[in-house]
């Protein structure tokens, strides 16, 4: 059968493009100009360019039309990890440890060894795993505001996979899911999987445009709706107490499901109410120990309403059963003897730290960022694409993430996402220093 015509635009495009004719950069002709060009109809050229953008060929930005893409790959939701010359920093993911902490760890396996039941570990734990365990997840959750049973606390390895199993318990392909429309890219990962229909959310330098998603609740089928209203992924916001209860408020009134994300929740030393707190009967709050202990230790959890508990429980069971045994024995424990609150504590003052070498390193550009927070949102100049950034910055041995990998919509925000929490403090400062010179070089 022979393909769409539409298609041999689409491969015309694709292998000159891949050829480096047109340049990284290039404004490709408009929509209209391309359909007149071409011959096809408006919504033709519409999809010939969609499909390059689902190809990671193109970008459009609204308002100024749609550009070549760089083709180093060193952006988007998947940027190459491996660079051009030796590696100066990485500030596309934060991977922060404190002084001392391998020495924590091996105390901590020394004491695993020798205690009285090890052999339990080598058993299967029940899905969700055991009532103990749960229980000290509860109680570690009362200072954040939660209070819940331990039979609402389901634990798993780690927030991606509690994320996972509440959608694959509480939604159906097809289902609208809303969400910021700059938002964790996890978020869109799972979407994608589970067939869902992301809705974005207009977003504004406070939080969620609540007047566009109580519009989306009264004129779509909503099902749930994703927030992360304690220190934001990437924006850094905290949710006042009256938004939440707004947004609350939505969600009752269009019947539909909360899913709070709380990843970076213990960055604010004294956060408002959690949404958990305020809609009990509608909220899945999702959290783990990636961000503040370890991200190697695949520790997470999900408390969820009484009527969700046995569909999570089964959509668990039908993924992983949940956290090992060993990884939950050291993750309770650390929990349970206070070291995760002391960490937490050391996260705070080690993230404001950060913060202020960022402020005083890139003073005068467009920066976003919680005070105590391992992120900053950097937004470029209107000729600065982030692609062509991020590959320059990648030819001086810095690894960044773009803007359009948070974008939940079509809408590409000319930005970069830093992560602050990999570099040593001595490092940071410089590598920060030499990010802005090499941005600020890249002509119009």
């Amino acid at each position: 059968m022979r393909p769409p015509s539409y298609k041999r635009i689409v491969d015309e495009f694709a292998a000159a493009i891949r050829s480096g004719t047109p340049a990284a950069g290039t404004r490709l002709p408009t929509h209209r100009a391309l359909a007149r060009e071409r011959r096809i109809a408006l919504a033709t050229a519409s999809r010939v360019y969609a499909e390059l953008a689902a190809m990671g060929l193109v970008v459009g930005e609204p308002g100024r039309g749609t550009f070549v893409r760089h083709q180093a790959g060193y952006d988007g939701p998947e940027p190459a990890r491996v660079l051009p010359v030796p590696r100066v920093a990485d500030l596309s993911f934060n991977q922060p440890l404190a002084d001392g902490q391998a020495d924590r760890l091996r105390q901590a396996l020394r004491t695993l060894s020798t205690s009285g039941d090890i052999e339990s570990l080598l058993r299967q734990h029940p899905p969700g795993g055991r009532h103990r365990d749960r229980a000290i997840v509860a109680t570690y959750l009362l200072d954040r505001g939660i209070d819940t049973a331990p039979a609402n606390v389901l634990l798993t390895g780690g927030t991606q996979q509690a994320l996972d199993i509440v959608l694959r318990a509480l939604t159906r392909p097809g289902d609208v899911l809303a969400v910021d429309a700059l938002s964790y890219p996890g978020i869109k990962l799972l979407a994608s999987a589970h067939g869902l229909d992301l809705a974005p959310i207009p977003v504004t330098a406070t939080g969620p445009d609540l007047l566009a998603l109580d519009r989306l609740c009264r004129t779509r089928p909503v099902r749930a709706i994703y927030s992360m209203p304690t220190v934001h992924n990437p924006l850094g916001w905290v949710l006042g107490r009256d938004r939440r209860a707004r947004l609350v408020a939505i969600a009752r009134a269009a019947d539909c499901m909360l899913i709070e994300d709380g990843t970076y929740a213990f960055l604010e030393d004294v956060p408002p109410p959690p949404l958990r707190a305020l809609a009990p009967e509608r909220t899945c709050y999702v959290a783990g120990l990636s961000k503040n202990v370890a991200t190697g230790l695949r520790f997470g959890f999900a408390v969820v309403p009484g009527r969700c508990v046995e569909a999570v429980t089964r959509s668990l069971r039908a993924a992983s059963w949940g956290a090992p045994g060993l990884i939950t024995a050291l993750a309770t424990s650390w929990i349970a003897d206070g070291t995760v609150a002391r960490l937490e504590r050391a996260r705070r003052r080690d993230a404001a730290a950060r913060q202020d070498i960022a402020r005083d390193a890139l003073a005068g550009m467009n920066v976003t960022g919680h005070p105590t927070s391992y992120i900053v949102w950097l937004g470029l100049e209107p000729h600065q694409r982030p692609d062509q950034v991020a590959a320059a910055l990648a030819q001086e041995g810095i690894l960044v993430s773009t803007g359009d990998a948070f974008a939940t919509g079509v809408c590409r925000p000319p930005a970069l996402r830093l992560a602050l929490g990999t570099p040593s403090l001595d490092e940071l400062g410089p590598v920060l220093r030499r990010l802005r010179r090499v941005i600020e070089v890249i002509p119009p």
